[in-house]
């Protein structure tokens, strides 16, 4: 077996499952950074619940497949399936335009509803997979793995120079933390 290739379908699973997250945190950092739409409140703990997830399958990459890795991954799932589905709910009055832009005519928070659903199965599939020979050191996954810490850390930052550290304001229209930081230390 060469080291690029994949030890089990369970490994190849926990891998593509872990790109799919990269691409959704990725795309909303992009339509954060480059279209100006700063995430709200539940979009912020959506993305948390995307960040879970994707620790439950950088750990089962890394050191093994374990249920503990998938259970925290799906309460992950469930707790940001709870948050979009809250913030979906807020918005599904005739006539309420709802909140930021859409992407093939949906929301990015009833995109991030159907993710989770289809993350949350997936992970149930890979727990039930007979051969959970999972852990990985190949180039793609060490790839995967510091691509998500980058952004695990870059939506951190991004999150500080948004809301400081007090509470996010619920309709976001410019960096506090950042305005904070510059009025404090004159930068």
């Amino acid at each position: 077996m060469s080291k690029h290739s994949f030890s089990s379908l369970a490994g190849l699973g926990n891998q593509l499952a872990l790109a799919a997250i990269i691409g959704m945190l990725s795309y909303a950092f992009v339509d954060q950074l480059y279209f100006g739409e700063l995430p709200c409140p539940l979009c912020l703990m959506q993305r948390m619940g995307f960040v879970i997830i994707g620790f439950a399958l950088v750990l089962n990459i890394r050191c093994g497949a374990h249920s503990a890795h998938y259970g925290w991954g799906i309460i992950g799932g469930l707790v940001g399936m709870m948050v979009s589905l809250r913030q979906v709910l807020l918005h599904v009055l005739p006539g309420d335009k709802g909140f930021g832009a859409t992407f093939l005519e949906l929301h990015f928070y009833t995109w991030a509803f159907v993710a989770y659903l289809g993350l949350i199965a997936g992970l149930a599939i890979l727990l039930m997979l007979p051969n959970r020979d999972v852990r990985s050191r190949s180039l793609f996954a060490n790839a995967l793995i510091i691509l998500f810490i980058v952004l695990v850390f870059a939506n951190l930052a991004s999150t500080l120079l948004e809301c400081g550290i007090g509470p996010c304001v619920d309709d976001p229209v410019q960096y506090d933390g950042w305005i904070w930081l510059r009025t404090r230390f004159g930068f």
